[in-house]
């Protein structure tokens, strides 16, 4: 990846959490945009929404954002200067819950017995 596509990633992240704040206060509360992935041609770019809650509130959050797609893309265009401005994506992003569970599944093993001190030679 180059550098020129991961900056345009973090600063188009940085723009949509921030349209998300401005604009829609009440509604993206529990959003956070957790990564933007553009493509190599620039044309299309996959957004990954975190939502706090549970799997039913997350749905209904991303098809809020979804139907908000136009209007956060007009606004996008409005503050980024792209040749293409790309066509976001939006998708649950589920790692944080697969995290928690490997958590979860660690703190459930037994600890390791401690490991018997060498004696010094002397």
């Amino acid at each position: 990846m180059s550098s020129r596509t991961i900056r345009l990633n973090e600063l188009l992240q940085r723009e949509l959490s921030d349209i998300l704040r401005q604009r829609y206060q009440a509604e993206s509360v529990a959003l956070t945009v957790t990564e933007v992935r553009v493509a190599p041609d620039l044309r299309d770019a996959r957004v990954f929404i975190a939502v706090v809650g549970t799997p039913e509130v997350a749905e209904q959050k991303l098809r809020w954002v979804r139907k908000q797609a136009r209007a956060i893309r007009e606004e996008m265009s409005k503050r980024i200067v792209l040749k293409f401005l790309p066509k976001f994506e939006y998708r649950l992003d589920e790692s944080t819950v697969k995290s928690l569970n490997v958590l979860r599944i660690l703190d459930t093993l037994p600890p390791l017995p401690a490991e018997p001190e060498p004696a010094d030679e002397d």
